[in-house]
């Protein structure tokens, strides 16, 4: 990508690629950090470069141009190949502290990382991990632009460019107020909730659709005027008596210390649960380093979560 000699920075191509992915200024220059004059000047400093116009502009928003599609994908491959570049150079440096990032969901996040950090970091004192939460969606979207290094997630994928690790299985509990008529079962049957009021999260949530698919299957009303923002506020809303809801299992395992304002019980001959993985680019120079990690991972949940997990085969 060179003309006339002069050649686009890193950051331009950077900048142009997060421009592209926001297709919004304002919003591009907040995730990376800069200021919205500055990101302006380098995308108009890329076109003069290049001579071309990458992105159009107008007062309802910003759209690529033509030549800005046709560039896009060789620009996410500078920048991945030189994530891949410096991982390595990362990796062969002897005797360093290695960190690395790792993305999670905030539906998972706090209520395992808690028990697993600790032992890993004791058998592995050399590891580092800055954890990010976001989306399952956004996960796997971040992993392959080399945002993460591992993440650890719900998603399900047949990519090929990623390398996945089943780890464990977690059950969705049902969850009542402590006055609800089905209170006290140990379980309950489908048609016992055909109708129920189905408190979940917020859409932009991957447990929402989880959710909402067991409504379709059970004859369940999800309830889409009122959705939580995080697990506790959910709870919340349930003890309240808003409706019923369904709570994973290590949240209700880490975090339900007062079970008297809620009921928790499961689905009779109705299993529902959700696996979560480890994966990885299938590129990373760290590959074997993550496979060991997550053998390790998978021995310490097994021993500090088995009454609350199921671990995958």
């Amino acid at each position: 990508m060179q003309l006339g000699g002069k050649a686009p920075s890193f950051n331009q191509i950077r900048y142009f690629v997060a421009v592209a992915k926001y297709l919004n200024f304002r919003q591009a220059a907040g995730a990376l950090g800069i200021s919205q004059p500055t990101l302006t000047s380098q995308i108009n400093a890329l076109e003069d470069t290049l001579n071309l116009t990458l992105l159009e502009r107008s007062r309802t928003g910003t759209l690529l141009s033509p030549q800005g599609k046709a560039l896009l994908a060789s620009a996410e491959e500078v920048l991945q190949s030189t994530q891949r570049f410096s991982e390595m150079a990362r990796d062969l440096s002897k005797g360093e502290v290695i960190t690395y990032r790792l993305g999670i969901p905030p539906t998972l996040g706090p209520y395992l990382l808690p028990f697993v950090l600790p032992d890993l970091h004791r058998l592995k004192p050399g590891l580092r991990f800055y954890v990010r939460e976001a989306s399952p969606d956004d996960l796997q979207h971040g992993l392959l632009r080399g945002e993460y290094d591992i993440i650890l997630s719900p998603l399900s994928s047949d990519n090929s460019q990623l390398i996945t690790s089943p780890l464990f299985k977690e059950p969705l509990k049902f969850v009542t107020p402590s006055d609800h008529f089905l209170s006290g079962k140990a379980f309950v049957h489908p048609e016992d909730i055909s109708g129920e009021k189905i408190l979940t999260l917020e859409d932009k949530h991957h447990f929402h659709h989880q959710v909402q698919r067991i409504c379709e299957d059970i004859g369940a009303d999800l309830q889409r005027d009122y959705e939580g923002t995080s697990l506790d506020t959910l709870r919340q809303m349930v003890v309240m008596g808003m409706g019923v809801a369904f709570l994973p299992g290590l949240y209700i395992h880490s975090e339900l210390h007062k079970p008297e304002a809620l009921h928790v019980c499961e689905i009779a001959d109705m299993p529902i649960e959700r696996q979560h993985s480890l994966a990885w680019r299938n590129t990373s120079p760290s590959r074997k380093t993550f496979r060991e990690m997550s053998i390790i991972i998978r021995r310490i949940i097994e021993e500090r979560l088995a009454d609350a997990v199921t671990m995958c085969d």
